[in-house]
């Protein structure tokens, strides 16, 4: 039985990971309880209030056999309106646990980075290689970590391997947090009996994956040797444009209504979904459906 460690343990993909593992792995969690998705965790797994930023966890850290750090400010637009906030939580804070996973014997860092790296794209589907112009403070605060870890595996041969998460969705994302994700707030406002609201004309794509591929992924690179010192997609290799995704909502919804648009979102790219067959390649295939994913918010 592996001690793992799971950063942002409550938040709405830690809590996913901190389940799936409870029972077989003995888990701890580290939460600044900034954005809790789920307070209640499973019977045996152990919550430490604290930031990631704080020098005083690395003793706690360096003492597990596996990190996932999935803790982070996620906000393009908090991003681009308080950048240092930004970088001190996912540049500071990521340093500080590479610094004291490497004081450790630990055997895997699992760092949680995002497809906002990648910036506007030159080809699609992107793959790994893709080049990295990110066009938020975000995208660059994560290109930064997965940086880090990369030169901590190199430098010190810490056992790092970076995920890039593409827009990941689940129940647990909070529609009252105007950091939230699009398909939250769409479910939420139509559920209410209010139009959803697109921030430009609707023509840009994502590649939408559940949270639950995400946590299959993440155990599958908890494992394989032959990840280390690689990048991994996180996606389902299909795109969907949000004017289409506000449509197939208010469908399932059976409301009628219709979409409203605003003035675009600075840092926003227009078009993205993954190339995911390098992560095929160890195994991950997405099982979710779209149509099902957002039936099971709706409900």
């Amino acid at each position: 039985m592996s001690k793992v460690l799971v950063t942002g343990g409550l938040g709405q993909i830690g809590s996913y990971i901190v389940e799936r593992l409870a029972g077989g792995h003995e888990v701890t969690v580290i939460d600044n309880y900034s954005s809790p998705a789920k307070e209640v965790v499973p019977n045996g797994v152990k919550v430490i209030r604290a930031d990631v930023q704080d020098p005083k966890i690395r003793g706690i850290v360096s003492k597990n056999d596996v990190i996932i750090h999935t803790a982070a400010q996620i906000s393009v637009d908090r991003s681009t309106q308080d950048p240092l906030f930004d970088a001190e939580n996912n540049i500071n804070g990521t340093i500080n646990l590479l610094e004291a996973a490497r004081s450790g014997a630990v055997e895997r860092f699992v760092y949680l980075s995002s497809a906002a790296v990648f910036g506007e794209p030159v080809q699609l589907p992107i793959d790994e290689l893709h080049p990295q112009n990110p066009l938020s403070p975000y995208g660059v605060s994560k290109l930064s970590g997965e940086k880090y870890c990369m030169a901590y595996h190199s430098t010190y041969g810490l056992p790092t391997v970076c995920t890039r998460l593409f827009n990941i969705y689940s129940p647990r994302q909070n529609p009252n947090n105007p950091y939230s994700g699009v398909i939250s707030k769409f479910i939420y406002r139509v559920g209410a009996g209010e139009s959803p609201v697109i921030f430009g004309d609707g023509s840009q794509t994502r590649d939408f994956v559940s949270v639950h591929d995400v946590v299959d992924m993440i155990t599958i690179v908890m494992e394989e040797d032959d990840v280390i010192g690689e990048v991994y997609n996180v996606g389902t290799g299909t795109m969907m444009s949000v004017d289409d995704l506000a449509k197939t909502v208010l469908e399932l919804s059976g409301k009628d209504l219709k979409a409203e648009y605003t003035k675009p979102r600075k840092g926003d790219i227009n078009e993205s979904y993954a190339d995911i067959g390098k992560a095929k390649k160890i195994g991950y295939v997405p099982k979710i459906e779209l149509s099902e994913g957002l039936r099971d918010m709706i409900s």
